[in-house]
């Protein structure tokens, strides 16, 4: 697989799988099936693998780390602090928190689940407004000096945050969503990346599954699924959306590639430095998503989705999740 330069000289594949899906929740019934999966990725050449330990929380961490444990040299192993978790029970209590010693005993924590004696990219999951965002990167830079953390990110943080942490610590890379039907951080973030040298991974590059074509106006969701509480995957948002699909449908067809694949390679069109996060279950669809890699979209296809300047209806999270976002 082809490899990718994000900030401060960390080198990845082009593509990175994440593992929220398996095992957000406290119980893992296809847990055998899930490490089987990853170490498969890393046969096909994938080195990028992404965790939290707010997954769970902890079964995802523990569950990558056990899938990971014996091929750690060969892949770089992406976490993210900052939720309040209570650290001896593994309560998630609502809200952040990336205070210096809640960050200390987060990164022990999470070195002892994924089985290692480093993180090779540690990310602030949420900014969290009462701590200065120089004392989040002064402990980073500080775990960074001890041999505990290799490279900082962030996720889903604003310029003026990404600005004030790259100041006391690098920025390796910065997570946030985003995709064809997500593309606010193209206003001031990606501006903002590319001149301080800080790689992009967006998460969500599908837009949650609706990109694949595999969801319609008659697609019904669990009340479990966060889609099902989501503004855009509403009926009418749906339909209105629909149009997106449409689009690069008709240019996979070109290709003969799936939307998801179209949708991933217009990703890595944008810039050498993204690297495009999704998560999958399924080994086909893991196997359709790197095939993104041998799609080539031509400056005719970029130029038709522009032109196209279709607007897409619907928040991308419910109103109490927005207000962690930073852009």
């Amino acid at each position: 697989m082809i490899k990718r330069k994000l900030g401060q000289g960390l080198e990845v594949s082009a593509l990175s799988l994440g593992a929220m899906g398996y095992g957000k929740a406290r119980e893992l019934p296809d847990r055998a099936e899930m490490i089987a999966l990853i170490r498969t990725a890393v046969e096909r050449g994938m080195d990028f693998f992404d965790t939290a330990e707010v997954y769970g929380p902890w079964t995802n961490e523990e569950m990558v780390g056990e899938a990971l444990a014996p091929l750690r040299q060969k892949v770089k192993i992406a976490t993210k602090f900052g939720w309040d978790i209570d650290q001896d029970t593994g309560e998630h209590r609502g809200g952040v928190n990336s205070k210096p010693a809640q960050i200390r005993r987060s990164i022990e924590g999470s070195l002892r689940r994924l089985r290692t004696d480093h993180i090779d990219l540690y990310y602030q999951h949420r900014v969290d407004p009462e701590v200065p965002m120089e004392d989040v990167a002064g402990t980073v830079k500080d775990l960074i000096a001890e041999g505990k953390v290799l490279w900082f990110g962030m996720s889903e943080a604003s310029v003026q945050s990404i600005r004030r942490a790259h100041a006391v610590q690098p920025l390796a890379a910065l997570q946030s969503e985003y995709s064809l039907w997500t593309r606010e951080p193209e206003a001031e973030v990606i501006p903002t990346l590319e001149e301080l040298g800080i790689g992009l991974v967006p998460y969500s590059p599908l837009g949650k599954g609706f990109l694949t074509g595999k969801i319609d106006v008659n697609t019904t969701f669990d009340s479990s699924d966060i889609r099902a509480q989501t503004p855009r995957f509403a009926e009418e948002a749906r339909a209105a959306n629909q149009k997106l699909v449409d689009l690069i449908r008709r240019i996979g067809e070109k290709h003969g590639a799936t939307p998801a694949q179209i949708a991933l390679s217009w990703l890595l069109a944008r810039k050498p430095w993204i690297v495009p996060l999704f998560g999958t279950r399924k080994l086909e669809r893991f196997e359709e998503n790197i095939g993104a890699l041998n799609v080539r979209l031509d400056q005719d296809d970029l130029d038709e989705i522009e032109q196209a300047n279709i607007i897409i209806q619907g928040a991308r999270y419910p109103d109490a999740m927005l207000r962690f976002s930073g852009l």
